[in-house]
C-alpha cells in the first residue's frame, strides 16, 4: 500500500456525488395533490424543531432543481442521490399514483441525465405519509405493503431512465429516533414499538426489491443505504466488549444480519426479550428480506464508543443522537455511551476517518463481491460568507481529504468501493436542528434563498474532475 495512499487516483468509473433528501429541500409542500408526512407533523408540532423550522420552503429545490443540476454540472459531478416524497407520489399511502407529483421526478431525471449526471433514487428518507403513521406507522405490519406498492409505482415511472435504487435511508434512525427516543418524526417513545418497526421496515424492503425488480429492466441495480455504527468499547475489559456487541446488534445486525446473512443475531432477540417476544417475525419474513442486493450503501459521520454502565443509565444519554429522556438503544440500560476524543464538527461529532475506514473494510468482510457506496459522508460546520459574498471553509475541506484518503485506502486494500456521495449539495432543513446545522458543500441564504458554493464544493469538484485528491490547502 503507498505511504500515502489519498494522493492515488480513484478508478476510472468512480461516481463522485452529493446527496440530498425530499423534505429537506424541496418544500412546497401543498402543491399539487401533496399531503402531510409525519416530518410536516412533526415540525409543526410546538417544541420538537429548533427555532419552530419546518419544512414548508426548504431551499425550494421543487422550483429551482433546474438550477441546482447546473450547479452540480458546473461543479463537475456525476451523480446525485436524491429522495423521492412518499406523500408527493402517493399522499395517502395506498391507491393510484399522482401523475404531477411523478412528473416532477421525471422532470429532474431529464434534467440530471441531460447534463451527464447518474441520478440514486432514495425510495424512503422518512416521509412516510401522515395517514400511513396514523393506522400505526412502521410498527405495524401494512406499512411495509404500503412501501412495496410504492415503489412498484415509483419503479414504473421511472425505472427505464434510473438505474441505481436504494430503498431505504438509514432505517435505524426511522425505527430508533422515530418510535424509541422520540428526537425524529413521528416522535413516539415506545421501545418495543421501535424494534417492531425496524423488522417491518426490513419487510418493506425485501417487498419493494421484489416489486421494483418486477417492473424494472434487469440492468437496474437495487441497493440500501445503512447507517452502520463503528462502535469500539472503551476498554478491552470484557464487560467493555460485551456492551460494545450488544449496541452493534442494535445498530447493525438489526438489519444486515437478515438482509445480508438471512437471519437475525440470536444475541439480539435475547438481549430484548423482556422487551418484544418478536413473534411479529412470520415465516418467510427473512426470507423476503434477505432478496439478493446489487449494492450496499453506507452512511458514516463519526464512530461510537461505549462501555459497561455500573449501574442503570438514566436521563440524557451521550450517543450522539439528540439526547433527551428516552433511549434509542432498547435492551442496553448497562451500556454507557461516551465521547470519543478528537476534533468536532459543528454537531458535536468526532472528526474520525479511520472509522469510515473500517466501516467500508466490515463489510468488504460481510458480504464479499458486493460493490460498496459511501452514499453519504459529510460535516456541518457554521459557515458564513465573507466581506466579498465568498463562503470559505477550510473544515470541510479537511475533512474531506480525510475521509475521501480514508476511501482511496481501502480501495487499494481491496474493497470494492464504487462511489461516494458527500452530503449536502446545499445547506438544507436539518431535521430536529431546523436550519441552525449546515452540511451543504453549497451555502444558501435562507432569506433570499441564493446559492454560493463553497470553497469546499470547489475543491470537491477539482477532486471529482481529476480523480484525485487535490492538496487541502487549495481552496479554489
Amino acid at each position: 500500500m503507498p505511504a500515502d495512499a489519498s494522493t492515488e487516483s480513484f478508478p476510472p468509473a468512480f461516481l463522485w456525488g452529493a446527496a440530498t433528501s425530499a423534505y429537506q429541500i424541496e418544500g412546497a409542500v401543498r402543491e399539487h395533490g401533496r399531503t402531510p408526512s409525519i416530518w410536516d407533523t412533526f415540525s409543526h408540532t410546538p417544541g420538537k424543531t429548533a427555532g419552530g423550522d419546518t419544512g414548508d420552503i426548504a431551499v425550494d429545490h421543487y422550483h429551482r432543481y433546474r438550477e441546482d443540476v447546473a450547479l452540480m454540472a458546473g461543479l463537475g459531478l456525476n451523480a446525485y442521490r436524491f429522495s423521492v416524497s412518499w406523500p408527493r407520489v402517493q399522499p395517502t399511502g395506498r391507491g393510484p399514483a399522482v401523475q404531477v407529483g411523478l412528473d416532477f421526478y421525471r422532470r429532474l431525471v431529464d434534467e440530471l441525465l441531460a447534463h451527464g449526471i447518474e441520478p440514486a433514487i432514495t425510495l424512503y428518507h422518512w416521509d412516510l405519509p401522515q395517514e400511513l403513521e396514523d393506522a400505526g406507522g412502521w410498527p405495524e405490519r401494512d406499512t411495509a405493503h404500503r412501501f412495496a406498492e410504492y415503489a412498484q409505482l415509483v419503479g414504473e415511472a421511472l425505472g427505464d431512465r434510473v438505474e441505481q435504487w436504494i430503498t431505504l435511508n438509514e432505517p435505524w434512525c426511522s425505527a430508533f429516533l422515530g418510535y424509541g427516543s422520540g428526537v425524529h418524526a413521528p416522535g413516539r417513545t415506545d421501545p418495543a414499538a421501535a424494534l417492531r418497526a425496524a423488522h417491518h421496515l426490513n419487510l418493506g424492503h425485501g417487498l419493494a426489491a421484489a416489486a421494483l425488480r418486477s417492473v424494472m429492466p434487469a440492468r437496474n441495480r437495487i441497493a440500501v443505504s445503512l447507517n452502520s455504527s463503528v462502535v469500539r468499547p472503551l476498554t478491552r475489559d470484557p464487560a467493555d466488549v460485551a456492551a460494545a456487541h450488544r449496541i452493534d446488534d442494535l445498530a447493525n445486525g438489526v438489519f444486515h444480519g437478515p438482509m445480508l446473512h438471512g437471519q437475525y443475531p440470536a444475541s439480539l432477540f435475547e438481549a430484548t426479550s423482556s422487551i418484544t417476544d418478536w413473534s411479529y417475525v412470520r415465516d418467510g419474513d427473512v426470507r423476503t428480506i434477505h432478496a439478493p442486493l446489487d449494492a450496499l450503501g453506507l452512511n458514516y459521520y463519526t464512530p461510537t464508543l461505549v462501555s459497561a454502565a455500573p449501574e442503570k443509565v438514566e436521563g440524557p444519554r451521550a450517543d450522539g443522537h439528540g439526547g433527551g429522556d428516552h433511549s434509542p438503544w432498547p435492551g442496553a440500560d448497562r451500556v454507557l455511551f461516551h465521547q470519543t476524543p478528537g476534533e468536532r464538527t459543528a454537531m458535536g461529532w468526532t472528526i474520525d476517518p479511520t472509522g469510515l475506514y473500517d466501516l467500508i473494510t466490515r463489510y468488504s468482510r460481510e458480504a464479499p463481491g458486493l460493490p460498496l457506496y459511501v452514499t453519504e459522508n459529510g460535516a456541518a460546520y457554521d459557515d458564513k460568507p465573507g466581506p466579498d459574498g465568498s463562503v470559505h471553509d477550510p473544515e470541510r475541506i479537511a475533512y474531506l481529504h480525510g475521509h475521501l484518503g480514508a476511501v482511496r485506502r481501502a480501495i487499494a486494500d481491496g474493497a470494492d468501493v464504487r462511489g461516494y456521495y458527500l452530503w449536502s449539495l446545499m445547506d438544507n432543513f436539518e431535521w430536529a436542528y431546523g436550519y441552525g446545522k449546515r452540511f451543504g458543500a453549497v451555502y444558501v441564504d435562507y432569506a433570499t434563498l441564493d446559492r454560493t458554493p463553497k470553497s469546499s464544493a470547489r475543491w470537491y469538484g477539482e477532486a471529482a474532475r481529476s480523480g484525485t485528491l487535490p492538496p487541502v490547502e487549495r481552496v479554489a
